[in-house]
Parts: structure tokens; C-alpha cells; sequence
């Protein structure tokens, strides 16, 4: 009797035993063949739209910029997105042929119920039958100002990024020309390759958001960096440099000229201050000669540029979710020249860099994050797009807090910055940006972008100047409704106005 009691153990333990193999392999060895089967494409897609998808929020956590709704057919859910164009560049599309982009990609292991973080719950619901839910994504947006931004912007190409200097938070972000993701998330294929295709054939490219994923010449803008720079390596205020008409630039027959042929104001002579209050071209010209590219390239590299094309370098600042999980950071390569040999300390290029031309490329983001620091005492955030992650009880099971990226500059150049971006909206070439009762730092952009082109006009800035709450960088593509005679004091400082006085004055 025990010995046929022990033959029937062990055959049951051999059977368990070669059911939790059989088991292993399958959901182990040979989950990914059985996974990539063209066969169980259309059980997975099935699955997938059974999963009620989380909301993404906005800041205020009762503004939905996207979420799941029940339709009929095998596909439980699609995805909608109430105010589509609006936040197109913030939460990307859900689309049952071309996937998933903008957050809707960067948070997905939540939207879909498979984070770490959310073990429990979906345990929970496999064990009492319930249907799968994602968790909510909250982010940093706050509705009225984006709604600011695209009203200022109105229907010129360009775009609009605000940011909160202490934290990081990306307050808005807006883009023109913009998509709606509601037809390229529906549940009927033909529509979305449609939409897909005339998308793709738009000239203006609305796919790709000008705030964050495309780089541009920065202009004068760029001269934040060119200032901080000449300011940590020793300059001051009232450093004086010469101030002839046009600037001849060494190993070549090519010139730098103020805008318009001006003389900059000052006499022979002129002080960085009273350069940077008008924009001169010929005295920053000057200063990039005199710092040359090392310290140039330095001082954009510690405010996030990066000096490769791609950029690829760990050195610069890189998107990473949750901060701002598309994009690219700028581009700075100071001192390239054409011609072989020409790489040297006073590399007439040099020059033409330290006013955001020549090799220099940049977006609204970008240089939002180089207004940032100055306005932040020095001190550089990362951008933060999302705050939390919320389970579908509503329970916070993550958090993302702000994150300091680095100290591009030190506290008394951030100062003098701010001394010197007040000066241009007072008295030099951002006066467009002035609201009562309010002081505005800021710095004017005219960009030139190919021959023939009309120039991008930008405005970065942030308000008020000695206790700064936002920061809001602009750029109007190819002159806006100024075409050639566009720059970026008329153009773009009265759009950043717009988005500051709402978000100062409570409309925000």
C-alpha cells in the first residue's frame, strides 16, 4: 500500500513538474516568438483596446486633455481629446495603426495599467473579473495660460513655452501649426491613413511641435549665453569695449553690422550694458572674439546646448520622462568653418556665433531654460511636464519632483542678467513687452535663416524681474505678418506680454 502511495506522489510530482515547465517556457523562453506571431497581432490589439486607458490632466486636476471612451465592436475603448489642437503637442496620439507619441508614448506604462506601481490594482481586478484601468497622468499645464498662448500666437507660425523658474514646470506649451488627434485615434483605419497621409504631405510639417522638436537660429537671443559668458570670465556692467561702425572680421573679408547700420550707442567706446540694452551685433561679435570658442562653447554647454549634430553628448541636457519626453535640446557648435584650417582662436566664425548665428540652433524650450537660470538665481530645472501618477481610486502611487539640471552661471552673473534683460524692455529693444506695475526682463531675437527668408523673431523673458514667476520664450516664424521687416521686439516681446500679464494678473 505506502509503495503504491509513493508511486502515485511521484507521478504527481513529476506531472506538476512538467506543467510548471511547460508553463515557464511558455510565459518565459517563448513569450517573445509567441508574442511577435503575426497570428496574435490582432488578439493583442484586441486586448490592448480593452484596457480602459488612463485620463492625462492638466495641472488643476479636473482639466482632461485625453481619455478612454466606450464604442462598440471588439475594441472596448478609444481614445478622445476634448480640446485636441490645443494640447496636440503635449499629449501626441493613440492611433490603432501608427501608435503613440508625445505622452501618450513617454507615460504609457501607466496610461495602460503596466507600471510597476500599479501591480496590485490590476491584480485586483484580473482576481474580481473587473476590466483593466490605467492610471491618470497629471501634469504641469495650466489651461488658461495655454489658452493664452495660442490666442496671442493667433495663426502665425511659431510657438509659446512658459515655465515656473523654480520648479521647471511647463506651464504652457503651444505651437502653431498644430493636428487634431482625434481622427488619427479613431477606431476606423481608413480615416487615420488618411489623416496620416495629408498630415505627412503638409507643407508647414503640423506633426513636428516647434516648441520642443525642431531647432531654429536663436539670433540675439543667443546673446544671454554670449553675456554670461563675458560675465563669468571677468566683464562687468560697465566693461568697455570699442564701437566701430562695422565690425571686420579677422581672416576674412566678412563683416558684422548693427541692425539697420547703426552705430551702437556710447561714442568710441561702449559698455556691455548699453550693447546688450540695444542688441549691437558688432560689440557681441567683439566679446565672442575675445572669449573664443572654448569659452564660449563652455558657457552653452552648461546651459544645456549640445556641441554635436545630432545631439547625442551626455554632457547636454537630454529629455528624459518624466520631465519633457520628446524634443531636443539645442545645438552649439561655436568656431566651424567651411574651409579646412580655419579653426582658430580667432575663427571669424567665433564671432558670428556669439550672436546666435552660424552654428547655432535652438527652440522655445531651450531658450525658456537659459531665461530660467537667470531668473532662478543661477540655478538651471529640468523641464517637468508630469507631477503625478494617480491609480484609478485616485490614490498618488508616484511622484516626480523637481529636478535641478545644473548652475550654468553663478548667482551674482544671474544679477547682473537680469540688470542688464530689464534694461532692454526699459529703455532698449524689448520696450513692446512693458506692463504697468509689472517689470519685464527680456531679449529681443531677429534671426536670419537663408537668403531671401524672412527672419524668425523671438522674445525670451520672465516677470517680475526681482521675483520672477514665470518665464516665456517665443518665436514667430519667418517675420510673422511682418514678413522682412519683422524683428523680435515688434513681433514677438507683445505675445510674451499677452502670456504674462494673464498668468500675473489672475486670468491664469
Amino acid at each position: 500500500m505506502d509503495r503504491q502511495i509513493r508511486r502515485l506522489g511521484l507521478g504527481l510530482t513529476a506531472l506538476f513538474l512538467l506543467l510548471v515547465g511547460q508553463v515557464s517556457y511558455l510565459q518565459v523562453f517563448a513569450a517573445t516568438r509567441i508574442a511577435d506571431d503575426p497570428a496574435n497581432a490582432t488578439r493583442q490589439l484586441i486586448a490592448e483596446y480593452r484596457v480602459d486607458r488612463g485620463t492625462i490632466l492638466a495641472a488643476d486636476g479636473k482639466t482632461v486633455l485625453a481619455a478612454s471612451r466606450t464604442s462598440r465592436g471588439e475594441l472596448v475603448y478609444r481614445r478622445r481629446y476634448p480640446d485636441g489642437r490645443l494640447y496636440s503637442g503635449i499629449t501626441g496620439f493613440y492611433s490603432l495603426v501608427y501608435g503613440r507619441t508625445g505622452l501618450e508614448a513617454a507615460t504609457n506604462d501607466y496610461l495602460s495599467g503596466d507600471a510597476p506601481e500599479l501591480a496590485a490594482q490590476t491584480f485586483s481586478d484580473l482576481l474580481l473579473g473587473r476590466p483593466k484601468k490605467g492610471a491618470t497622468v497629471v501634469t504641469t499645464i495650466v489651461p488658461a495660460l495655454q489658452q493664452a498662448a495660442a490666442r496671442a500666437l493667433g495663426g502665425l507660425p511659431g510657438a509659446v513655452v512658459a515655465l515656473n523658474p523654480q520648479t521647471g514646470d511647463i506651464l504652457a506649451m503651444y505651437a502653431n501649426p498644430n493636428y487634431d488627434p482625434n481622427p488619427l485615434s479613431s477606431q476606423d483605419p481608413e480615416l487615420i491613413r488618411q489623416t496620416w497621409a495629408q498630415l505627412n504631405a503638409d507643407p508647414t510639417y503640423p506633426l513636428t511641435d516647434r516648441a520642443v522638436a525642431e531647432l531654429f537660429p536663436p539670433g540675439s537671443t543667443f546673446k544671454l549665453v554670449t553675456a554670461s559668458a563675458a560675465l563669468e570670465n571677468g566683464d562687468t556692467l560697465t566693461t568697455e569695449y570699442p564701437n566701430p561702425h562695422v565690425l571686420g572680421l579677422p581672416l576674412t573679408n566678412a563683416t558684422i553690422q548693427n541692425f539697420g547700420g547703426e552705430y551702437c550707442p556710447g561714442g568710441s567706446t561702449t559698455t556691455l550694458l548699453t550693447a546688450f540694452t540695444n542688441s549691437c551685433n558688432v560689440i557681441f561679435g567683439e566679446v565672442g572674439l575675445q572669449l573664443g570658442p572654448d569659452k564660449l562653447a563652455a558657457q552653452a554647454r552648461a546651459f544645456g546646448f549640445c556641441a554635436t549634430d545630432p545631439p547625442v553628448q551626455t554632457d547636454c541636457l537630454q529629455p528624459t520622462l518624466p520631465v519633457i519626453p520628446f524634443g531636443q535640446s539645442g545645438f552649439f557648435e561655436p568656431g566651424r568653418f567651411p574651409v579646412p584650417g580655419y579653426f582658430q582662436q580667432r575663427d571669424p566664425a567665433v564671432a558670428i556665433s556669439a550672436i546666435g548665428q552660424d552654428n547655432v540652433l535652438a527652440n522655445p524650450m531651450q531658450m525658456a531654460l537659459v531665461a530660467q537660470a537667470i531668473a532662478n538665481g543661477g540655478v538651471e530645472m529640468q523641464p517637468r511636464l508630469v507631477t503625478e501618477i494617480r491609480d484609478s481610486a485616485g490614490r498618488v502611487v508616484k511622484t516626480f519632483d523637481p529636478q535641478v539640471y545644473g548652475s550654468p552661471i553663478s548667482a551674482q552673473t544671474a544679477a547682473a542678467m537680469t540688470q542688464m534683460m530689464v534694461s532692454v524692455v526699459n529703455n532698449g529693444t524689448g520696450t513692446a513687452a512693458q506692463i504697468p506695475g509689472i517689470q519685464v526682463a527680456g531679449k529681443t531675437g531677429t534671426a536670419q535663416h537663408g537668403k531671401g527668408a524672412a527672419p524668425h523673431a523671438w522674445f525670451v523673458s520672465f516677470a517680475p524681474a526681482q521675483d520672477p514667476q514665470i518665464v516665456v520664450a517665443v518665436i514667430v516664424l519667418d517675420g510673422g505678418n511682418l514678413g522682412s521687416e519683422a524683428t523680435g521686439g515688434q513681433v514677438a516681446a507683445p505675445i510674451a506680454k499677452q502670456v504674462i500679464e494673464i498668468y500675473l494678473k489672475g486670468g491664469a
